[in-house]
């Protein structure tokens, strides 16, 4: 299906000309309750211009949907503390008010979470549910945001559209309940998408299709896209640019092809090794040895010293700051050219 057939859900909402689309800035994002502080995020900064795609990448517990969350200010207020900055088109989000945020919540950034089912509301039909949506942002005649809940619908190719749009949640397969919340997350043409491991509670070949969709929606309407996935052969064909993270830091950054192909960081160089992808049958997988630091202790210097091969004494001393690869990336490393030796491709 053409998305010229559907034209009144283009275009996306613009982004300030000459700047990028998303621009975050040494975000930390901090948990504090009377027992701990949990550092959850730190020192992040990335941008991400109109119509990319950004995969981010690591090990569950590396701050990556705690990143997502932030992104919309959907952490509990009373327990987080923000720094930084988040910028999203002309808006800072860390300093927008209640008022403000619910308006660019839906309207300019939307979220596809992991769980479909939990994201609806079984008390009420799919086309209830997406219409509220676009009521809500537009103000417009429930006849009207019906209708655009059937556009949406066939966007997303779900067959049998008007028959679906008076169905429940339970009443369809968890492949169809995550084209819902998709068609839910597009329906007030966001500038910015995030996917935040969309295709976790979904078989094999349903999350291929729903990968599919997600690019090709995302081509066609033009927008840009965040998307967390613990599949590195999932990073290495829809994405632009790949942030691998650690202990709630980017340790690696650039385009998927200098990231991949070309990692500079042990910790990538370990998820690679990890991998089914591109391997032989008869060659072990290599886990990374010892499990993710204590958040609410971090150790002293570079997070992954204490697991890394390629550790010396001076890497537990101080944290590396982020230096350019010889392919463009960035990395937090400071044996940086000794690690790049390895280079495993992704296929």
């Amino acid at each position: 299906m053409s998305l010229n057939a559907s034209t009144s859900l283009l275009p996306v909402q613009a982004s300030t000309s000459g700047r990028p689309l998303v621009e975050v800035e040494d975000l930390t994002v901090k948990f504090v309750s009377r027992d701990a502080t949990v550092h959850a995020v730190n020192g992040l900064s990335f941008s991400l211009a109109p119509g990319q795609v950004l995969c981010l990448i690591g090990e569950s517990g590396s701050g990556k949907t705690v990143t997502m969350r932030a992104l919309m200010r959907l952490l509990p207020d009373k327990k987080t503390v923000y720094g930084g900055h988040i910028r999203v088109g002309s808006r800072e989000i860390l300093t927008l008010d209640k008022r403000e945020l619910m308006e660019t919540r839906g309207a300019e950034i939307s979220m596809v979470f992991q769980e479909p089912m939990t994201a609806l509301d079984p008390v009420y039909t799919v086309g209830d549910q997406i219409a509220e949506t676009v009521t809500r942002h537009e103000g417009c005649s429930r006849g009207q945001a019906m209708a655009r809940a059937l556009e949406l619908l066939k966007l997303v190719r779900v067959p049998l559209p008007e028959q679906r749009l008076k169905a429940y949640p339970h009443e369809l397969s968890g492949g169809l309940r995550q084209r819902v919340t998709i068609a839910m997350a597009l329906s007030c043409r966001p500038s910015l998408l995030l996917a935040d491991e969309p295709t976790t509670a979904l078989d094999a070949t349903v999350q291929i299709q729903v990968l599919i969709l997600l690019r090709k929606l995302q081509q066609e309407i033009g927008m840009s896209v965040i998307l967390v996935t613990h599949d590195l052969g999932v990073a290495a064909q829809i994405a632009d640019k790949v942030a691998v993270m650690y202990a709630g830091r980017i340790v690696e950054y650039g385009t998927a092809a200098e990231v991949l192909q070309h990692p500079s960081h042990p910790y990538t160089l370990g998820l690679l090794a990890s991998t089914v992808h591109g391997r032989h049958r008869d060659r072990d997988i290599e886990a990374i040895v010892g499990s993710p630091p204590d958040m609410r202790a971090l150790p002293p210097g570079c997070s992954f010293a204490p697991r890394c091969q390629f550790a010396r004494p001076a890497c537990s001393a101080a944290s590396p700051d982020p230096v350019m690869t010889s392919t463009g990336a960035f990395t937090r490393c400071f044996r940086a050219e000794e690690v790049a030796a390895a280079r495993p491709r992704v296929s």
